[in-house]
Order: C-alpha cells, then sequence, then structure tokens
C-alpha cells in the first residue's frame, strides 16, 4: 500500500491506522488541520430513512446535536441529502453564504437555526462506494468560512484514503465476524426493536434469564460492551436488519 503523507502539522501516515479507531483519529485529525471540528463517517440516507443515528458508523459530532436532528427528522429536509443520491461529487456548504453569492441553499429556518447554535456552520460531504456497493459518506463540520477550492480537493483526496483504509478494515471485520446462533439473533432483533428482556421472554417462550444469556454470548461474540453497541454492530454487520 502507498505510504501517504498527512497535513504538514503532523507525521501521522496511513500505515499506521491498524484499527477503525486510527482511521477516525487520522480524519479528526486531518479535519482539524483545515479549520474543521468534526468528523463523521455515515451510511448514505435513502428515501425510507428518517432518522441520522442508525446510519452514523462514527462521529464526533455532539450527542445532544443528533437527538435534536432527529426528534425533528431532519434528515427528510436537509436540501443536500437527494443530491447524493447517486452523485459522486464533493458538496460543500457554508450557512454564511448568502442568495447574492448564487451559493446559498434553502436551508429549513429551525434546521439552521440548530446547526448555527452547535457551531457547524461550515461543512463538506465525501460520498464514496465501498467494494460491497454500500453508499458512505464522509463528513467534515466546523465554524470557518467557506472552503476553497483547493482545500476542497485535498479534503478529498485525504477522505478517499481514510475511507478507502477504513472501509478494508470493516470488511475484514464482517468477514471474520463468528456467526451468531439463531436464537441470538432473534433476540438480538426484538432487541433492535426496543423490546425488554421480560418483553423478549414473552414473544419467544423463553425466561428473562435466558434471553440476558443470549443477549451476554452475542456481545461477546461481537466484542461488544451493551446492548446499544450489540445492535448497532449487527445492522453495520447485516446480521439483523
Amino acid at each position: 500500500m502507498t505510504t501517504m503523507y498527512w497535513p504538514s502539522s503532523t507525521s501521522t501516515t496511513l500505515t499506521a491506522a491498524k484499527t477503525r479507531a486510527d482511521c477516525m483519529a487520522m480524519l479528526r485529525e486531518v479535519a482539524d488541520s483545515f479549520g474543521l471540528q468534526h468528523a463523521s463517517i455515515t451510511l448514505t440516507p435513502g428515501p425510507a430513512d428518517v432518522y441520522l443515528g442508525p446510519l452514523v458508523l462514527e462521529s464526533t459530532l455532539p450527542a445532544d446535536f443528533a437527538r435534536e436532528f432527529d426528534r425533528h427528522q431532519f434528515v427528510r429536509q436537509c436540501p443536500i441529502i437527494p443530491k447524493l443520491a447517486a452523485s459522486i461529487v464533493p458538496y460543500i456548504w457554508c450557512l454564511h453564504d448568502t442568495e447574492e453569492s448564487g451559493l446559498a441553499e434553502n436551508w429549513p429556518a429551525d434546521m439552521k437555526a440548530l446547526m448555527m447554535r452547535y457551531r457547524l456552520v461550515t461543512g463538506a460531504l465525501f460520498p464514496f462506494t465501498s467494494l460491497d456497493t454500500r453508499r458512505y459518506l464522509v463528513r467534515l463540520d466546523g465554524d470557518r468560512e467557506r472552503l476553497t477550492q483547493r482545500e476542497v480537493n485535498d479534503l478529498s483526496m485525504l477522505s478517499l484514503a481514510i475511507f478507502d483504509q477504513y472501509d478494508r478494515l470493516r470488511r475484514t471485520e464482517l468477514a471474520h465476524a463468528e456467526t451468531l446462533s439463531a436464537r441470538e439473533l432473534e433476540v438480538a432483533r426484538w432487541t433492535a426493536q426496543g423490546k425488554t428482556s421480560v418483553e423478549i421472554g414473552q414473544i419467544l417462550s423463553l425466561s428473562d434469564h435466558t434471553v440476558n444469556a443470549y443477549l451476554t454470548s452475542a456481545m461477546k461474540k461481537l466484542d461488544c460492551v451493551n446492548r446499544t453497541q450489540l445492535v448497532a454492530k449487527a445492522i453495520r454487520l447485516k446480521l439483523i436488519d
């Protein structure tokens, strides 16, 4: 693999990324080098998606912002998302753009206010397609002036390199994930739908103790620390819908 050097303020190389957490650390480092404070990797929203949360794989965006964004179901109101359905072109925005500049988006007023409150003034979205054909976005946000075309070009190259390494690690993880048993998958599916252990036990005619045992086993197999992480990882690995 070609060694790739990051902005002159750092000495990090892509070959140092051995885990997905390493890739995110590099992405945050790159964002910071361009005056941006947040970095995310998400699945690209589709027509049926209502919430951003289930699509997020990695993110440094404030949790309160994400919760409020989903409470208002802003995924369906975002003026940018429809343009990314099949695009390979980066999308850049700045909330300070004016109509006279010809760059201003028709942001819903309450969505714009939310982003301004969390100082997500300027951003960039870089769409990528994995080898398994799934569509992803690398998103960078911060409080600065609009990115220049040269900055966009540099960020696009760096984001692609990081995403390629991240996706390679993701697919390797998927290939080596230990298969969950039929019961563990059933329990994980019902947990994803918000059911408690008692409720799942009633549905599957099991004791809540047995349900918890299946959950614990599934968490160990997928190297998770809690139910939320188990559900998120099982969905990400396409073990459950």
